[in-house]
């Protein structure tokens, strides 16, 4: 008769740390997801990851333009006249002189701030300036702006009017 090289024991060690260490190498091969950026108005949020982003090198205006305008999976958000809108990203995203701003329909509406929230209460933002109807929604976008000026991600939102 023989005797086991490893007690009961002792498998079931080595087969926890195989457990382990194979989870690890799982996570380790996962794309970290981007920080979020959150719009609120009243007490509905919405939050989303980057729509573009490049952890490599700074993204072209035509990356830019095309992430603003062809929005296909933003997320939406209701909107009223007069609710108070609120932008929020997370610290990430103004870390290392970082800054972002906020862009509605392709025309920035904030200047670049490298705080993690900005409030407008009472803005309206489908206000026409007596130019017709307003539109039944609108595009809002955040931008990420690295120290040197360039756009590193957006994300991406929809508005829609109530």
């Amino acid at each position: 008769m023989t005797a086991p090289l490893f007690s009961g024991r002792a498998r079931r060690s080595v087969a926890a740390l195989g457990a382990v260490s194979a989870g690890l190498l799982l996570l380790s091969a996962c794309d970290k997801p981007t920080p979020l950026a959150t719009v609120t108005v009243g007490t509905s949020s919405v939050s989303a990851e980057a729509a573009c982003h490049s952890d490599k090198e700074p993204l072209s205006m035509d990356k830019v333009q095309e992430c603003v305008t062809d929005i296909k999976d933003a997320k939406t958000i209701q909107y009223g006249r007069g609710d108070t809108l609120r932008l929020g990203v997370e610290p990430d995203v103004v870390e290392d002189g970082k800054r972002w701003s906020a862009i509605l329909d392709g025309q920035p509406i904030t200047e670049p701030s490298s705080n993690t929230y900005r409030s407008f209460p009472g803005a309206d933002v489908f206000a026409t300036g007596g130019q017709g109807e307003a539109p039944a929604s609108k595009k809002l976008a955040i931008l990420q702006i690295a120290e040197d000026g360039k756009p590193l991600a957006v994300w991406s939102f929809n508005l829609e009017l109530k």
